[in-house]
């Protein structure tokens, strides 16, 4: 049977309006004539007619819709089709856009999260012990360690978009979630245990240097255990107030960050400047060319002759009296009273000598140059401290001051855990991340040259300035020493805060990713403030452990 389709004519059917204020909704269906039979020709117009009902519905397939809302959905969005392309600006939110550089974003952080407490407490002990040769060969290893794990973060930065997640989400995204995941792990308990040093350095600094009259169970200075233990306390207290400024007030973290970088830059600038300074400084008492504990002094026209250094003080033959060394084959006394003559052995008298002889002084780098790695007690090698000579705190040795010095090198993930905030992370990354690495180690070469050059040796041995009372960098320091004191402090607070801000973060991130199940819990955050707040309390349990332990070294 031949039929004929002509689509010419239209049949509109319209929806009721049940609902005041709706618009009407009307379906133009063709109409299909059939020459041929009349009755086949009217079944067919009824079968053809849609018409819908006040849900919107077809009515033909009603039935079938309250049975398969599936079905319902589909052909809802069937008769509610628009040939016309949405907007997608409509209804969409502006994003604001990020307002951050390479230099404000990426430069600067990564600069003030490398530079630290190493730099100020530790560099000129490892000087001192490893020798001016052996501390580039430090430096060397531990920054070109840094600079090819820089390479390797630019290289996955450039490789595509850069959302916000840190160095972990670039990681294990690129290399897979397993090995992100391992990489990620050991990235936590680093960035949580750096809370822990900075935490112990700033201790030691406002304990030691600036008020040591706060310190619990008596003199802190010459001895190390005291240290330790009012480091276990003090540190406690420090680590529980970080805490709570992380908790209730994350952007105060940024604005005291800022603070403290400007702090940082100005006491490297003081270094320099006092580094390049031709005056002598620093005369210290020395006994066999080891300096003396209890800051005596080398002013002859002191009133009160205890504190001077010189071979009639009593304290200095109460410390020495009777105590013997192995000179050649044989046993000899260092301040002997019964011999008025000559109670002093030969090279044991105390000493006045030069602390900081100044740059000008060619000889001093030389001297520095060797090693002169000590075993826990000694005062020179192979020799145990007598009397109250200066003696190391701990055995020294290539490897160990490698450990120690390692720290001072890391930070170079601040600019990649900012990705979200950079306008381009993409150049921003590669650039401040490497620009920062470079400036960074030019510093710490610089400062190995200027504190081997301008500081005696016995005085860079004094790791604790217990001959000086103060902070052997302090001394070097130009105008004043308040200046690396305070910079020093701020930045080891600073430091600490950044750590603990990114580790509960970066905890979060890989409960998030769903790599360990019992870490599910940490993707929680608190309702009223958006932290992850169980995050941040594991994290300063383990950064208590690390306190607890005491010991910076």
């Amino acid at each position: 049977m031949a039929s004929r389709f002509d689509v010419s004519d239209v049949v509109d059917t319209k929806v009721p309006k049940e609902i005041e204020g709706e618009e009407d909704i009307s379906l133009q269906v063709p109409k299909i004539v059939i020459e041929g039979e009349s009755k086949e020709q009217e079944a067919n117009k009824e079968l053809n007619e849609f018409t819908l009902t006040s849900e919107g519905n077809l009515a033909l397939y009603e039935d079938d819709l309250k049975r398969r809302p599936k079905i319902s959905t589909l052909l809802s969005n069937l008769v509610g089709y628009e040939p016309v392309l949405p907007n997608p600006k409509k209804g969409k939110k502006k994003k604001k856009p990020a307002k951050m550089g390479t230099i404000m974003g990426v430069y600067l952080p990564t600069l003030q999260n490398i530079l630290g407490v190493i730099l100020f407490l530790r560099l000129t002990w490892i000087v001192g012990t490893a020798g001016v040769g052996q501390s580039f060969l430090i430096v060397l290893l531990c920054c070109s360690c840094t600079f090819l794990t820089t390479i390797s973060l630019s290289a996955i930065a450039t490789n595509g978009v850069v959302p916000a997640g840190g160095s972990y989400f670039m990681i294990s995204r690129n290399l897979g979630p397993e090995f992100g995941g391992a990489v990620g792990v050991l990235f936590y308990l680093a960035n949580t245990f750096g809370t822990s040093l900075y935490t112990l350095g700033a201790i030691e600094i406002l304990l030691t240097y600036i008020s040591p009259q706060a310190a619990l169970f008596g003199e802190i200075r010459g001895n190390p255990t005291v240290l330790y233990n009012n480091g276990r306390i003090y540190g406690t207290i420090l680590l529980l107030l970080m805490t709570f400024v992380v908790f209730v007030g994350v952007k105060f973290v940024s604005y005291f960050a800022t603070i403290c970088l400007i702090c940082v830059i100005i006491a490297v600038v003081s270094i320099y400047a006092g580094a390049l300074d031709p005056r002598e400084r620093g005369i210290i008492c020395t006994v066999n060319g080891v300096a003396l504990q209890g800051g005596f002094t080398c002013n002859t026209s002191a009133i009160n002759i205890n504190m001077t250094c010189s071979e009639d003080n009593p304290i200095l033959q109460d410390e020495f009296d009777d105590v013997v060394i192995t000179k050649g084959l044989q046993n000899r006394t260092v301040y002997d009273a019964d011999d008025v003559s000559s109670p002093w052995e030969d090279g044991f008298e105390p000493t006045c000598r030069t602390g900081i002889p100044g740059i000008t002084r060619t000889k001093t780098i030389v001297e520095n140059t060797p090693e002169m790695y000590l075993r826990k007690g000694e005062g020179r090698p192979g020799e145990p401290a007598i009397g109250n000579q200066v003696e190391a705190a701990i055995t020294s040795s290539f490897l160990v001051l490698i450990g120690i010095f390692f720290p001072s090198v890391t930070g170079i993930m601040a600019g990649s855990n900012r990705s979200g905030d950079l306008k381009d992370a993409q150049k921003s990354i590669p650039i401040g991340t490497i620009a920062a690495q470079l400036t960074t180690t030019f510093i710490y070469f610089t400062c190995v040259l200027f504190f081997g050059g301008t500081i005696s040796g016995f005085l860079l041995r004094d790791q604790f300035g217990d001959s000086t009372g103060d902070l052997t960098v302090s001394l070097l320091a130009f105008p004043t020493k308040w200046i690396i004191l305070i910079g020093a402090l701020l930045s080891t607070v600073g430091a600490g805060l950044q750590t603990l801000t990114g580790a509960p973060r970066l905890l979060q991130a890989i409960a998030n990713d769903n790599l360990i199940p019992f870490l599910k819990i940490f993707k929680k955050v608190s309702p009223w403030n958006s932290e992850p707040t169980f995050a941040l309390i594991l994290t300063a349990l383990l950064a208590e452990v690390g306190v607890l332990i005491a010991s910076l070294d």
